[in-house]
């Protein structure tokens, strides 16, 4: 039913190593960054060409690219010709590497449809989003900063082009959000999924959490964030029967790729993952 994915990045040795990583834990798939070694604007046709036939050799698919905006996502409107250039370029490399999905983080939208912010936001994933469809891409916008319902009312203000990428670890540590009634309502949206998990320590909202994510990034968050801690795959909130079964009901059926955003140990922790999912779905019948 599903496939187990891993970010290449998070194993810590490098683009192609982190290829190899995945396939030594038994993953079948892998998802990698659009920075550094493989920068969209930079990025040689002989590094592609090694990617390709690293992750050939080694039976990996490229999940899904990671184009990250960085800073506020698309909130602020002058910012944004530049990001979607840069998603641009992502989507051509994405499809270079016969993949068709780019998951990124846009921002927190706004409740209130009538301000500058979720103008800012709707006209540029409507630009990105008109691009990705057309050449039959699309881009994923990772779950957490908003409730799943918002998400959903935004999707179809974007109109085409623009899809979820669903994590429920940021789900249950940021926006306290229900990770299994969101499969439901984000449904035929889902089109990658991140696995990762967590426990909220203190609900501070997502304005605060995204906010210190904006200005820092994620090494911002783990160096001086107490309202929640990343954990193992099986050892936060997630309630991982319950979810991957309601995933199976809408009928999704792609990867399952798993983040684990720590310095230390990360590598080991994927390997662990691996097989807690494959352990899972097979008490569940899935597979």
């Amino acid at each position: 039913m599903f496939k187990i994915g891993t970010l290449a990045d998070w194993f810590h040795v490098g683009l192609l190593d982190g290829i190899r990583a995945s396939r030594d834990c038994n993953a079948q798939g892998v998802q990698i960054y659009a920075w550094n070694e493989l920068n969209p604007s930079q990025v040689t046709a002989e590094k592609i060409r090694s990617v390709k036939e690293t992750a050939r050799e080694c039976g990996q698919e490229v999940t899904a690219l990671c184009g990250e905006l960085g800073g506020h996502g698309f909130e602020i409107a002058a910012d944004n010709e530049k990001k979607i250039e840069y998603l641009k370029q992502t989507i051509k490399l994405a499809q270079a590497l016969d993949c068709r999905i780019v998951t990124t983080h846009i921002g927190r939208i706004p409740e209130e449809k009538d301000g500058e912010r979720y103008r800012a936001m709707l006209a540029a994933c409507r630009e990105i989003g008109a691009y990705a469809a057309e050449k039959g891409a699309v881009i994923a916008v990772e779950t957490g900063a908003e409730p799943i319902s918002r998400l959903v009312e935004f999707l179809s203000d974007c109109r085409t082009g623009i899809a979820v990428n669903y994590d429920p670890g940021n789900l249950v540590m940021v926006t306290k959000d229900d990770e299994v009634a969101g499969v439901h309502t984000a449904g035929p949206h889902i089109v990658h999924t991140h696995a990762k998990d967590g426990r909220c320590n203190y609900f501070a909202g997502t304005e605060v959490v995204y906010g210190i994510f904006a200005e820092g990034g994620i090494e911002a968050l783990n160096t001086v964030s107490t309202y929640f801690t990343e954990t193992p795959l099986g050892q936060g909130e997630v309630r991982w029967d319950a979810y991957l079964k309601a995933l199976q009901e809408v009928g999704y059926s792609g990867y399952l790729t798993i983040e684990r955003e720590v310095n230390e140990n990360a590598g080991a922790d994927i390997r662990l993952a691996v097989d807690f999912l494959k352990k899972k779905m097979e008490q569940l019948g899935i597979g």
